[in-house]
C-alpha cells in the first residue's frame, strides 16, 4: 500500500474575511473532492484571512499513480484564479 501526502500553503485573493476565505476554501475543498476522490481538509492558519493550510492524501497500490495524482490535484489548484499556491510539501509512504 502507498499513500501520498501533499501539504500546500494559499494565499486567497480577494479575502477580507474569514467569511470570504471560507467560501472560497470550502468550494475549492468540495470540488477537488469530488473530482479527484482524494481525502482533503484545510490543516492551518484557520484564524487567518488571506492564507490557509490544507493536505490532502491519497492511498494506491503504485507510487508512479499516487504520484500523479497528487500532482494532477496540485496543478487543478494552481490553475484556480482565486488562490497562489506559496508552499508545497509532497510524501510518498
Amino acid at each position: 500500500m502507498i499513500i501520498g501526502a501533499c501539504e500546500l500553503k494559499l494565499l486567497i485573493y480577494g479575502s477580507n474575511s474569514l467569511k470570504d476565505k471560507r467560501q472560497v476554501i470550502k468550494s475549492l475543498l468540495g470540488r477537488i473532492k469530488s473530482r479527484f476522490n482524494v481525502s482533503i481538509a484545510e490543516l492551518d492558519l484557520n484564524g487567518s484571512w488571506q492564507t490557509a493550510i490544507i493536505g490532502f492524501t491519497c492511498v494506491s497500490n503504485d507510487t508512479k499513480h499516487s504520484n500523479q495524482i497528487l500532482t494532477n490535484v496540485i496543478k487543478f489548484i494552481d490553475e484556480d484564479s482565486r488562490v497562489e499556491i506559496l508552499e508545497k510539501k509532497i510524501e510518498i509512504l
